[in-house]
């Protein structure tokens, strides 16, 4: 019959002192105290690896800073692993790297990740968006937590004070971006679930609100109001720009020089400037009136990189909210914004009956059907350039006696600056 053990005590710990060589102290069941020549001692519990013979030592740390009731109770957790046929050791190592793993891999480094992936998907423009959109609402809050620790009830409880200012909108595009980030690191191994997959349902649903524009009937307008307008001749030239391509605001603030085709009559927006890369480059047929846009304003930036310099750094491009200010400044305030002459242009040519694909087209609008929409870059330009002439000789017909500077080269010249 095996010799069973004295257990150890604090007196008998207390008052083991160190020897010329290591010794032990046993208390039983595996568990013993190493006091070693130079006087630390540590506890150290041996057993046998499950399904094998082998013995193995295994530490539980230094007494006194790991206590005789401590490590008494390491050794009743290690045999309720062992009796599971799990090594104790094993599951320790994993536990301490699941623990580093997780602390290291904070929601904010993880978005970080996310982001430079989404860069590729997106334009730039939008990306930054998205960033800054998670940097002011979200980090503050949850950016140092760990990943794998974060539930549905405490994004919620971010994100309610943005709901409070009747932000609905905004909420639902922060849960949208929060749950891209969570996939994302399902994806990548970092965890193994999202929680916060339907935290959205927390939120009321917001209204459908689409961006201010004008109706047809006021075209006329808006080319008297711009006529006038006592705004920045880079700044006029952009909103008509825009006007003529039916482009982005982005897109538009963004032309470059070398992007245009003279010769061919075309400007192709690099994917890295599209709202969705992946669509490829987007390739606007130019009308007259956009090539006599651009004739007027080539003595100002056409020894420049962008067609629209900016007004504090002429090496950069103009701002992408310039056309908002401006239309703001003029008296449209939520009653038209730039992205809105898109929509104005869009409802125009419906009317006139135009082939809603062609329009969808020219807007560079997803076409979720693949072939379709290789076709469409293929086939439908001749019918979009015919479609685009047309919608800028109907907005050189509204300006009705309003100088528009899609003509001006007619009629002024203008000396280099």
């Amino acid at each position: 019959m095996p010799r069973v053990a004295k257990p150890l005590s604090d007196s008998q710990i207390a008052r083991a002192k160190p020897k010329d060589k290591n010794y032990t102290l046993t208390d039983g069941q595996g568990l013993s105290l190493r006091v070693r020549f130079g006087g630390t001692k540590d506890w150290i519990f041996r057993y046998k690896l499950p399904f094998t013979i082998k013995r193995v030592d295994m530490s539980f740390g230094i007494y006194p800073k790991v206590s005789l009731a401590d490590a008494r109770t390491l050794r009743t957790k290690a045999h309720e692993l062992l009796a599971k046929d799990i090594d104790p050791r094993a599951f320790k190592e994993q536990t301490k790297r699941a623990a580093l793993n997780s602390y290291s891999n904070s929601f904010a480094k993880v978005m970080q990740e996310w982001i430079v992936v989404k860069s590729t998907k997106v334009s730039q423009d939008h990306a930054n968006k998205i960033q800054g959109s998670l940097e002011k609402h979200v980090l503050p809050a949850i950016g140092n937590r760990p990943i794998s620790e974060l539930m549905a009830a405490e994004v919620i409880e971010v994100l309610k004070p943005v709901q409070a200012k009747g932000h609905s909108e905004q909420v639902k595009r922060l849960c949208q971006r929060i749950n891209e980030v969570m996939d994302f690191a399902v994806n990548t191994g970092v965890i193994h679930i999202n929680p916060l997959s339907k935290m959205n349902a927390a939120f009321l649903t917001p209204t459908k609100k689409h961006l201010p524009t004008l109706k047809p009937s006021d075209l006329p307008r808006l080319m008297q109001t711009l006529n006038i307008a006592s705004i920045k001749i880079v700044t006029r030239c952009l909103i008509e720009w825009q006007l003529h391509t039916m482009v982005r605001p982005n897109e538009a603030a963004t032309t470059r020089w070398v992007d245009i085709d003279f010769e061919k009559q075309v400007w192709t927006i690099p994917a890295v400037n599209m709202k969705k890369k992946g669509n490829g480059d987007h390739v606007v047929p130019l009308t007259q009136q956009s090539i006599q846009l651009l004739e007027f304003i080539k003595p100002i930036s056409g020894h420049r990189e962008y067609v629209f310099p900016a007004d504090r750094n002429p090496r950069s491009h103009a701002n992408s909210s310039t056309a908002n200010m401006a239309l703001k400044r003029m008296g449209f305030d939520k009653e038209l914004v730039a992205h809105g002459m898109r929509a104005l242009a869009s409802t125009t040519l419906n009317e006139q009956a135009f082939d809603p694909d062609v329009i969808e087209s020219a807007l560079a609008h997803v076409d979720k059907n693949e072939v379709r929409r290789a076709y469409n870059r293929a086939e439908y330009i001749e019918r979009r350039r015919k479609l685009m002439q047309w919608w800028s000789e109907h907005i050189e017909q509204a300006a009705n006696g309003n100088m528009s500077l899609a003509n001006a080269t007619k009629t002024l010249r203008l000396v280099n600056q």
